[in-house]
């Protein structure tokens, strides 16, 4: 099975351009209650995925760092910490069972490496969840 079938569009993700800084950040995974977000670069391509941690980790790591400076640190700056790999949208759903063990959503991308989506996890186990009860 495609993995289009599971797709949540652009149109309808919380993402954040990479020139977006670490206070935006912030307030836009307390506002979605997100612990990850991906990140699109000026170009509209996938360029990664901001989570907690990654915050938490340069709050931790940049001396004196105070919440009014997070308006001036941008999310290219701050080190990605896990490396979320995004699947072509011709992919197999197979293709993303390995990926959802270790990311809440997998991110979606054209044959140009442009951000068109995500598929959740929650879905993924849904689908699997539904095959298993339909077995006999």
């Amino acid at each position: 099975m495609k993995i289009a079938f599971f797709l949540l569009p652009k149109s309808e993700v919380v993402y954040l351009p990479l020139k977006s800084t670490m206070r935006q950040a912030l307030e836009k995974m307390e506002y979605h209650r997100y612990t990850a977000v991906p990140i699109i670069n000026d170009e509209g391509k996938y360029a990664g995925t901001i989570t907690e941690g990654d915050l938490l980790w340069k709050l931790k790591n940049t001396h004196d760092l105070s919440f009014k400076d997070t308006e001036t640190i941008l999310l290219r700056d701050i080190p990605q910490r896990m490396k979320n790999n995004p699947v072509q949208i011709d992919a197999e759903i197979e293709d993303l069972l390995s990926l959802a063990i270790v990311q809440n959503f997998v991110p979606v991308v054209d044959d140009g490496g442009f951000f068109i989506g995500i598929v959740r996890r929650r879905e993924i186990f849904e689908y699997l969840a539904e095959l298993l009860l339909k077995k006999p």
